[in-house]
């Protein structure tokens, strides 16, 4: 097994985390910068690389760097959405040939922001710059495949939209929604069930039927030894 930062290999596979911001500078051990996973990737022979995903999001252009990373990748994509994919991590997540989003896991899709000062002219330019890089970033969803027209799409990331699992999968950001395994705690109805048959009275216990098995022998004749050993 190899070891990285934000990336292990264990076989044919190899597994990265996205579980922080992205940064173009590292301020938190969970910080993911291109340059530190898009190296990492260079040279990788695996068959699959699993991309796990629980982010608000960061810089546009480190994101679009680690998105087209994975897009190169001869491995298979597969991106799980953990927690959050927001903003440039849902376009991270679009990197993916499967896209699995867990059933209580969240995307958030909304266009590029900025903080700009300047004259009129300056300001305007830099509105002008942002709905060029917005206009890239929605690419990046009808690549991957979402059913709805460019203009509701255009639509949603307008609106700064939260996307379900259910709706993520029915417009095409997803295509699978992986289900948690059921809990192996009785449920209450089966607590309630078992607490019944335990509180049954002798006189309430049904009677056994007299062909018993030879695991219903050998336990009477364990429980009449041991009434036996008591009477002593």
């Amino acid at each position: 097994m190899r070891k990285y930062y934000n990336l292990y290999t264990e076989g044919r596979e190899a597994n990265v985390q996205v579980y922080g911001d992205i940064t173009s500078y590292k301020w938190d051990d969970r910080d993911v910068t291109s340059y530190d996973l898009v190296t990492e990737l260079e040279g990788l022979d695996v068959d699959r690389i699993n991309v796990y995903i629980n982010s608000y999001g960061g810089e546009v252009a480190e994101g679009l760097a680690i998105y087209h990373a994975l897009k190169r990748h001869p491995a298979q994509v597969r991106a799980y959405c953990d927690g959050f994919a927001c903003s440039i991590a849902s376009v991270i997540y679009m990197a993916g040939d499967v896209r699995v989003m867990g059933d209580a896991s969240l995307l958030m899709i909304h266009n590029a922001s900025t903080i700009a000062a300047g004259t009129p002219a300056e300001l305007s330019k830099a509105a002008e710059d942002l709905a060029v890089i917005s206009s890239q970033v929605r690419q990046a969803y009808i690549d991957a495949g979402v059913t709805l027209s460019v203009d509701e799409l255009q639509d949603m990331l307008d609106a700064e939209t939260w996307i379900t699992p259910a709706r993520a999968l029915e417009f095409g950001f997803a295509t699978a929604i992986a289900k948690e395994p059921a809990s192996q705690h009785p449920t209450q109805s089966a607590r309630r069930l078992i607490f019944d048959r335990m509180s049954h009275t002798p006189e309430k216990t049904p009677k056994i039927e007299e062909t018993h098995t030879e695991e219903l022998k050998e336990n009477r004749l364990l429980n009449f030894l041991a009434e036996a050993m008591q009477a002593r």
